[in-house]
């Protein structure tokens, strides 16, 4: 349990850095109407609603996730007769909070997690925090984008670990899975459907596509921004509301998240 919690911690960070820390590209995709990959981007950071999505592999489902923004939390506590205040992210700059459960295999309990990611008002990243939460163990990640390091803290009845590992260390993840997981790594790889990758591929740049386009959600066909790129060696797609919201994510492993109206009738 162990091996897997820190497994998905470092997966998890190494995926969001490589979105938030190395330089992103986009380009265009014939069809439908192309758009700035920093508009979408603009729009899911400043989103007033939350995006809460139910979680599946291979089409059986294995727990929820909510997606929310700081922009969103504010607008909440506010008058809804009275306009928003100018500059409502000028001082605080942005954050994005991401939390839910999961069901992995044959595991009897669900893991938990419960993240954050901090911008500053030019959309830069400068804070990540990611916890993990299992019966077994704990796993805390935390990160400053000034310090080009990350602090990981597990913590358990059978173990206590506690390490400080930098950018540079995190290039290759199937090293750094390898050196916590042991031969047990493997099997996790193996299990989530990864490649094994090399230190040039965790360095390649990000290649975000953004367009417009029209999906089918319930019965209606609905105006969205779909993004695309590859991670991973696999495709990743985001279908975004007009107003930012989440919708639809698409991840390696079979794995996918999407709000419950998309498979109504």
């Amino acid at each position: 349990m162990t091996s897997r919690l820190t497994f998905l911690g470092l997966t998890a960070f190494w995926v969001t850095m490589n979105i938030f820390l190395w330089e992103a590209e986009y380009g265009v995709r014939g069809g439908d109407t192309p758009v700035p990959f920093e508009l979408v981007w603009k729009k899911i950071l400043t989103a007033p609603d939350a995006s809460s999505l139910s979680v599946y592999q291979n089409r059986e489902r294995m727990g929820y996730a909510e997606f929310s923004t700081s922009v969103g939390q504010q607008m909440a506590t506010l008058d809804e007769d009275k306009l928003p205040p100018e500059g409502l992210v000028s001082r605080a700059g942005y954050q994005v909070h991401l939390a839910g459960n999961l069901a992995l295999g044959d595991f009897t309990n669900r893991i938990k997690f419960d993240g954050r990611v901090l911008f500053s008002t030019v959309r830069q990243w400068q804070e990540f925090n990611l916890k993990i939460t299992s019966r077994l163990a704990v796993m805390e990640l935390h990160s400053l984008a000034t310090n080009q390091t990350i602090h990981i803290k597990i913590s358990g009845d059978t173990v206590n670990l506690e390490r400080e590992l930098t950018f540079t260390e995190l290039k290759n993840p199937n090293a750094l899975v390898r050196a916590f997981a042991g031969n047990f790594a493997d099997a996790l790889l193996g299990a989530m459907d990864l490649p094994d990758l090399t230190p040039a591929d965790a360095t390649e740049k990000i290649l975000w596509e953004a367009r417009r386009t029209r999906v089918k959600i319930g019965s209606e066909l609905v105006p969205v921004y779909r993004l695309e790129s590859s991670a991973l060696g696999h495709m990743v797609a985001v279908d975004v509301s007009p107003l930012g919201e989440i919708l639809r994510v698409d991840l390696p492993g079979n794995i996918s998240a999407r709000i419950d109206e998309w498979s109504k009738p």
